[in-house]
C-alpha cells in the first residue's frame, strides 16, 4: 500500500531553518515563516524533512487515497524556494501575474528570493488557498 512520505512531523521548525545553508535563504525563511503564521493563524510545524506546514486538511479522492496535507507551506530549498498553495484553486493564476518574479510547477510556486515578490499578493495566495481548502474539504476537517 502507498505511504504518504510527507507527514506532520515534532522536529523543530527553527531547527530545521537554522540549518539552512545559505544566510539570505534562511533570512528569507524566517520572513516566510513570519507571513505564514501571522496570515494564516497557524502554527508552523515541519512536514517530512523539508516543509513547514500551516494548518492541516484531511482530504479523500475518489481513488480511495486518502491523507493529511497542510493548508499551505514553504520550503527553502537549495536552488529556489518552494511555495506550497492549494492544488485546483481557481484564482492562483490570476493572482500570480502580480505576484513577481516565479516559476510555476504542478502544485508549487518557485521564488529566488522573498524580494522577488509582492508580500500583499502572497498573503492574498495564503488566505485563498486556506479558504479553497476548508470550503473544499469541510466535511472532511481535522
Amino acid at each position: 500500500m502507498y505511504e504518504l512520505k510527507t507527514k506532520e512531523t515534532d522536529h523543530s521548525v527553527i531547527e530545521f531553518i537554522e540549518n539552512v545553508d545559505h544566510p539570505k535563504k534562511r533570512e528569507d525563511a524566517y520572513q516566510l515563516l513570519d507571513i505564514f503564521t501571522e496570515t494564516t493563524g497557524y502554527p508552523a510545524k515541519m512536514w517530512g524533512p523539508s516543509i513547514i506546514g500551516f494548518g492541516s486538511y484531511h482530504y479523500k479522492y475518489a481513488s480511495g487515497h486518502e491523507g493529511d496535507a497542510p493548508f499551505v507551506g514553504f520550503s527553502p530549498r537549495k536552488a529556489k524556494i518552494s511555495l506550497y498553495f492549494a492544488p485546483g484553486e481557481t484564482k492562483r493564476e490570476e493572482l500570480l501575474k502580480d505576484f513577481g518574479k516565479h516559476n510555476t510547477g504542478k502544485g508549487c510556486v518557485y521564488i529566488n528570493k522573498v524580494a522577488d515578490i509582492d508580500i500583499h499578493v502572497l498573503k492574498e495566495l495564503i488566505n485563498q488557498s486556506v479558504k479553497f481548502l476548508k470550503e473544499t474539504y469541510s466535511n472532511q476537517q481535522k
